[in-house]
């Protein structure tokens, strides 16, 4: 069985079609930062979570480079869907509300995670650990940043080890065709930010050195009383960097509050012009509505049962991937017909 980060025929083939898909899913698609990307070490992509599936998405579509991600392990219970997902490039993580044993499960992806970045392919990982449609940010998760020290363990000698921050704010969180900017903030080099936390520790150690004998050596020493100190200061400066980059407004009491005064307010059509576009534009509107009803009727069942709106999105655009890609296939035969027909009639002439 082959690495989740190999390359796969199939999944090179659509990965044009999806991207261009989701980009045309949002009346406004923009990236900003792109030269903000290491091209001289290990990536590792550290978006904020505010809409499930579609912030993962925003991150696959920043160049064509393939990606690795992770999801909740609970997702990967049913055989089926974790062979999916494994195909989709998605590893397992359990997080701490899925209990103590559950987490300890997590080496064993921190492993892989490890290994994809050491035969050069891109990480991501959502660091907040859940999804919530805020312009804010939940504390950072160790996964992260243990599987950037790890590896800078076993590679960063050979080359540097890179978190990128990247923001993403939606124009709507909770419905399809508004906006979407992502921006992607300068790296953090943790090969050198380890040797510079190390160098304080040492520093630091030191000036109260007592005469007592050593048990280890001086470096591994250093090793075992920096790592805590440098997980910590990784936390702190990934949080600043990712709050520069989203309207970033602190959840609480008077987060509404704040979030209604920052934000413009959407601008709408006036009245006397709504009324008249609603007539003229009727008779359209009742043929689009009577093609189109199979595929809203089922999408508004299928939103019906989606409990979380934040879901909402991602869901649709699944469901638009799929509806879209079967409507498109349909027609195929008769097109094949068709280029056949004007070749044989190029050919007679």
């Amino acid at each position: 069985m082959g690495k989740i980060q190999d390359k796969d025929g199939l999944y090179l083939f659509l990965r044009p079609y999806v991207d261009w898909l989701f980009r045309r899913s949002y009346r406004s698609f923009r990236y900003i930062g792109k030269e903000n990307i290491p091209a001289d070490g290990a990536v590792i992509y550290a978006p904020n979570h505010a809409n499930a599936l579609c912030d993962a998405m925003c991150v696959l579509g920043i160049d064509r480079q393939q990606k690795v991600f992770v999801a909740r392990a609970d997702i990967f219970r049913d055989p089926k869907k974790a062979k999916i997902l494994n195909w989709l490039k998605i590893m397992p993580i359990s997080r701490v509300r899925d209990g103590l044993e559950e987490v300890r499960h997590n080496d064993e992806t921190i492993n892989k995670a490890v290994e994809t970045l050491q035969d050069g392919v891109p990480f991501c990982i959502l660091p907040e650990g859940t999804h919530r449609p805020k312009h804010s940010l939940l504390p950072l998760s160790k996964g992260i940043f243990r599987i950037a020290l790890q590896a800078n363990e076993r590679f960063g000698e050979q080359k540097p080890i890179y978190i990128v921050p990247v923001g993403i704010e939606y124009g709507d969180y909770f419905h399809l065709w508004d906006s979407v900017t992502v921006t992607i903030g300068k790296p953090i080099n943790v090969t050198e930010f380890v040797k510079g936390e190390r160098g304080k520790v040492k520093g630091e150690r030191e000036e109260v050195k007592s005469e007592r004998g050593k048990v280890k050596s001086e470096r591994e020493e250093v090793k075992s009383e920096s790592y805590p100190q440098i997980m910590m200061a990784l936390r702190e400066e990934l949080t600043l960097r990712m709050r520069e980059l989203i309207l970033w407004v602190p959840d609480d009491e008077h987060y509404e509050e704040n979030i209604a005064k920052i934000l413009p307010k959407k601008k709408r059509l006036p009245r006397w012009l709504a009324y008249p576009l609603a007539v003229l534009l009727f008779p359209l509107f009742v043929v689009s509505a009577l093609m189109t009803i199979p595929l809203w009727a089922m999408w508004l069942f299928i939103r019906h049962k989606v409990q979380d709106p934040a879901f909402h999105n991602s869901v649709q655009f699944v469901w638009q991937l799929v509806f879209m890609t079967i409507t498109l296939l349909i027609p195929l035969p008769f097109w094949m017909f068709v280029q056949e027909y004007l070749y044989q009639v190029k050919s007679e002439k």
